[in-house]
């Protein structure tokens, strides 16, 4: 099969399209043939590397994928040759306790495909028939790849963990992201107030036409803190996405007393300092997760193909042209999700 791949770590220029072997559908396992893959700027992390990360190389970056079942391992039930499907990226056991109490995005043997274990940017993956969701016969491959990790990942997040409720008030920091897009139209769905936070007036016309009722352009407000606090009338917001982390400091400013913070990345930097003061102050939580559940993920999808959210997709490269993609990726300059076509 085709794949793009790495040897070493380094820039955009180690990824390399090559022959790679055809993998084995294993017993329980579903070989499919990808017709799609999307792409997350965790691609780019791994790309790069990081002290301790051990993977086996070549790698193979991507998370998310969608195609067609081509092949069946042993004691496989409930799938066909032929089936249209997308891949669920969060690779829980099954066997450890989490696992059993279906909080596998918990699990103590957790992957992240494309992360820790080859991913889908290449023509052909083997899977445990549990991570694949049946798409309807009509529904568009790249529109499956682009919604799969940022939907199941914002959803588990507002929905479950932040529990935003219809009437309040959520701020999102950051216009043009998977997550951050796929956040806006949840706040919505739920019935929030939705406000956001972006770079440029581009990128917040964007987020107007998913449904955001306040813009606010950093770069023309510096302390978007204040004009956060300003358009919830002098109150702060109930909620708070994110994703960036050294923002942090001013999403506490902008949260109302008993605020929540959500956050599933650090798209600025792992590290940085905070005030504990707004903390224990204002009585501010800060809600973690990373993916979800297994459940929670046909949730998502389900709300994704029946039309109630729609997945925002950007610019498509050939599978070729992976680096090229994650470069634009990298200098955030798409809006929605950037898609692979695997022909």
């Amino acid at each position: 099969m085709k794949a793009v791949l790495f040897h070493q770590h380094g820039g955009p220029e180690v990824l390399q399209y090559t022959d790679f072997p055809t993998p084995e559908p294993k017993n329980g396992e579903v070989l499919i043939r990808l017709r799609a893959a999307a792409l997350n700027r965790m691609d780019v992390f791994v790309r790069n590397g990081w002290p301790g990360l051990k993977l086996e190389l070549p790698h193979i970056n991507g998370a998310d994928g969608a195609g067609e079942v081509a092949a069946l391992g042993a004691d496989v039930s409930g799938f066909k040759v032929g089936e249209r499907v997308v891949v669920n990226a969060n690779l829980g056991c099954g066997a450890c306790d989490f696992c059993q109490a279906g909080k596998d995005n918990l699990c103590k043997r957790w992957h992240l495909l494309g992360e820790t274990i080859r991913g889908t940017y290449a023509q052909y993956i083997a899977l445990p028939a549990k991570q694949l969701y049946k798409l309807p016969d009509d529904f568009d491959f790249h529109a499956a790849a682009g919604a799969a990790l940022v939907y199941q990942t914002a959803w588990h997040s507002m929905a479950k963990r932040g529990e935003v409720k219809a009437g309040e008030t959520v701020a999102i920091i950051g216009a043009g992201g998977g997550v951050n897009s796929a956040s806006i139209q949840i706040g919505k769905y739920l019935g929030a107030k939705v406000i956001v936070v972006g770079s440029n007036a581009e990128k917040l016309s964007q987020a107007e036409a998913l449904g955001a009722d306040v813009l606010i352009d950093r770069s023309k407000e510096a302390d978007w803190s204040k004009a956060i606090f300003l358009a919830t009338e002098k109150q702060g917001a109930d909620v708070i996405v994110d994703n960036v982390g050294t923002t942090f400091p001013l999403s506490f400013r902008a949260l109302k007393k008993g605020g929540r913070l959500l956050t599933v990345g650090n798209s600025g930097a792992p590290k940085f300092e905070i005030d504990n003061r707004f903390i224990f102050a204002k009585h501010l939580s800060i809600l973690g997760s990373t993916m979800s559940p297994l459940a929670d993920f046909a949730e998502a999808l389900d709300l994704v193909t029946t039309g109630k959210l729609k997945p925002i997709l950007d610019k498509t490269f050939a599978l070729k042209d992976a680096a090229a993609a994650q470069e634009r990726l990298w200098h955030g300059e798409n809006f929605g999700k950037i898609t692979l076509e695997i022909e």
